[in-house]
């Protein structure tokens, strides 16, 4: 049993979603920091979607299944053998008499190897104090802590109840129930849940800390330890702004919610967007709120992935795509149409990188995906985000602009509200908006674009009024003579661009065929002190164009910040820049190797490879 395994309708998948869905979830959790496991059961409430349907098939990866009911009756269950990255199926034969709609319990416990977990121990957390949980089950990691149907095809509500010990805070991906009640003749106190809105099993979401929470409106708590929540609550104040614009952009919000956990420094993304309960990384929070794009972006997952989803991650960029689109529009509300083009110019810098640092664009760099026999989190890049970004800002301006687009925005919202969906159908949805429009909607090389390699076939004309002080300023040190560099330290300089500006000018002299040299960056670093750069925006591309230059004495600072947080958006790059450079390379895989387990698994794997340490 191999590939051929998994579902007609998700190549990620073993689940037969063709059979039955589930509509509901009940899971009843116990906390066992100790073990490190969950414990507990989980209630799929399924339905047939085939009459005919005489089993179930779900997935799991490194679940101990202990017993399977179907009306307090138990049942005979078979688990497949291990199916490379996607686990194994767990398949249930029905008794002839089933229901169309009926309830299955299964009681089982999670490995302590879990991927979608990741356990801290008291010493990686600020406050020293206790232990720390979270979860990213982002893509196809909840089958590690529950039996499901882990696929964006399939969509439920669900509740829960978590036991964990009484001083410890417990959030999860939906909205609370009630206060906490202290289970009696326990330690513990029981945590219950319920997410009236459906989802899919990419967004259930569990944490379990030692947390303390500042109110910034009437449906937004700031999470953080008490030690970094003051300097959190002060980056993200604005994000009551950045949703009630959404709103306009995109219609109501239905998740109830808005709240922000601001996690430890080893969470792999700058964001996750967990309806309810927004996951963020720390190193956004640099004192100067220049970060809280991340905030906007993921506020506007509320309406796309989240509420308009995809039906397999083949259609990522319908999640991530879009969502930057929603994203630069709320940032043109809060700061004028020139910011949004000027962070459009700034994701395609990004593009730019992975495109040319790509080793297998025919899968990595397509906006469509074939993904038969491939784990999602191995092409995960900035494709679905900037290519995806770039086709609907290029059908914008096509189209008319924004008066003409914005209505479609929120029809496309509206429309596919709650609905899984691919490409085929919001390109039909597309047409069908602008009927009147066909011709124009005819001239676009859709094959192109769904399906071509490497950079989008058409870049937008983007304003470049603020983009335009960077690239003079790159100019001028490139073009500057080695015995002239002095002069450098006169006129226009990098401390007067913002920090928006800084990026774009360090992303410009790393973009160039032009290798700026160690002398120059050495003057760089002298005059501004880039070597205390707090913004990590900033740092990163600093390091990285540090590296690419091949400056010695940098590696040791490319280590300590590709090991101190574990942004994959930062460390990745790092880690390949030092592999590609003979000088660094024993140097950064023996920083991974001590290191590796402190980072979450994906991060982890995702980094191995880079590294050609795992095949």
């Amino acid at each position: 049993m191999g590939i051929d395994a998994l579902s007609k309708n998700d190549p990620s998948s073993f689940a037969n979603t063709e059979d039955v869905v589930v509509r509901h979830a009940h899971v009843s959790w116990l906390v066992d920091f100790k073990k490190q496991t969950l414990a507990g059961s989980v209630t799929l409430t399924l339905e047939k979607v085939n009459d005919l349907a005489d089993k179930v098939v779900l997935d799991t990866k490194d679940l101990t299944i202990k017993k399977v009911y179907l009306s307090g009756n138990p049942l005979d269950f078979v688990k497949g053998p291990t199916v490379s990255t996607f686990g194994e199926s767990l398949t249930v034969q029905l008794p002839a008499n089933t229901a169309k709609k009926f309830d299955l319990v299964i009681e089982y416990e999670t490995s302590s190897k879990a991927y979608a977990l990741q356990w801290l121990s008291p010493e990686q957390t600020s406050g020293k104090t206790h232990p720390y949980m979270f979860s990213q089950c982002q893509s196809i990691h909840c089958r590690t802590i529950m039996p499901c149907q882990d696929t964006p095809f399939v969509k439920f509500t669900y509740t829960a109840e978590v036991d964990a010990e009484a001083d410890m805070t417990v959030l999860l991906s939906a909205v609370s129930s009630g206060d906490p009640q202290v289970i009696p003749g326990t330690s513990l106190r029981r945590h219950k849940y319920e997410q009236k809105v459906t989802i899919p099993s990419y967004l259930l979401a569990i944490v379990v800390a030692k947390l303390a929470h500042r109110t910034i409106s009437p449906r937004i708590n700031i999470w953080c330890e008490e030690e970094n929540v003051d300097a959190a609550t002060w980056e993200f104040s604005q994000a009551e702004e950045q949703l009630s614009f959404a709103e306009e952009i995109c219609g109501t919000y239905e998740w109830g919610r808005y709240d922000l956990l601001i996690l430890p420094p080893s969470f792999g993304y700058g964001g996750m967007e967990n309806p309810c309960v927004t996951f963020v990384t720390p190193t956004c929070v640099v004192g100067d709120r220049t970060q809280a794009d991340v905030i906007a972006h993921e506020i506007s997952h509320s309406w796309t992935g989240n509420s308009v989803g995809i039906k397999t991650f083949e259609h990522f960029w319908l999640n991530e795509g879009w969502t930057m689109f929603v994203q630069r529009k709320i940032e043109a509300k809060l700061f004028g149409e020139k910011h949004r083009h000027f962070s459009a110019i700034l994701g395609l810098n990004e593009l730019r990188n992975t495109v040319r640092d790509s080793k297998h664009p025919e899968i990595e760099t397509t906006l469509v995906k074939d993904l038969i026999g491939i784990d999602p989190e191995d092409v995960f890049n900035t494709v679905p985000y900037e290519k995806g970004h770039t086709l609907l800002f290029y059908l914008e301006t096509l189209l008319g602009g924004n008066d003409a687009f914005d209505p479609f925005v929120k029809a496309y919202c509206q429309h596919f509200k709650g609905q899984p969906i691919d490409t085929d159908m919001f390109k039909s949805f597309l047409y069908e908006f602008f009927a009147s429009k066909k011709a124009v909607l005819d001239s676009v090389d859709w094959q192109a674009w769904f399906f071509g390699l490497g950079m989008p076939p058409v870049i937008p004309e983007y304003d470049t009024t603020l983009s335009e002080e960077c690239t003079k300023l790159a100019d001028r040190w490139l073009n500057c003579p080695e015995e002239e560099v002095e002069s450098l330290s006169s006129g226009p300089s990098f401390k007067d661009l913002s920090p928006l500006q800084q990026r774009e000018f360090l992303d410009q002299l790393g973009l160039r065929e032009q290798v700026i040299s160690v002398n120059k960056l050495r003057k760089l670093d002298e005059w501004y002190n880039l070597k205390s750069v707090r913004n990590t925006e900033v740092k990163f591309r600093w390091l990285r164009l540090c590296i690419r230059a091949k400056w010695e004495d940098k590696i040791g600072e490319a280590i300590d910040f590709a090991t101190i947080q574990g942004r994959m958006k930062f460390v990745r790059p790092l880690y390949r820049s030092m592999y590609a450079w003979p000088a660094a390379r024993d140097r950064a895989v023996e920083a991974f190797k001590k290191h590796r387990d402190e980072y979450m698994y994906i991060t982890a794997r995702q980094v191995a490879l880079d590294l050609h340490l795992d095949s």
